[in-house]
């Protein structure tokens, strides 16, 4: 299975979908945040995918998405967002393996998108 980080700063959110991944056998790592999803990514080695909300404080989704992928050529993306806008604007600014999800999703649309980045 994936190595997958996961970087939200709702909570809820956060939690609903460590528990989806665990559950479907990936290894996963929260943050709550972009800093701290930078953070963990330098101290914990490759991550296979990235799951993010592209609105957070400090580090949006995107930069966050950019700023790893430089780093891990091959990363592959889930931008996550309420606002189809800022899905579109991550499509347009991120090249490689990208998957979009609007929020609010169903546990079935979690697995789906990860199924297919990980395929």
């Amino acid at each position: 299975m994936a190595r997958i980080l996961l970087a939200d700063d709702d909570g809820m959110v956060r939690d609903l979908f460590e528990r989806v991944l665990a559950a479907s056998g990936h290894d996963v790592r929260i943050a709550q945040d972009g800093h701290e999803a930078l953070g963990l990514a330098d101290s914990s080695g490759a991550f296979d995918v990235l799951v993010t909300d592209v609105h957070m404080p400090g580090i949006d989704g995107i930069l966050l998405a950019k700023t790893l992928a430089a780093k891990q050529p091959g990363l592959k993306v889930l931008l996550m967002s309420g606002f189809p806008e800022q899905l579109q604007r991550g499509k347009a600014e991120l090249a490689g393996h990208i998957e979009t999800l609007t929020k609010p999703c169903s546990i079935e649309d979690i697995r789906a998108k990860i199924a297919k980045l990980t395929a």
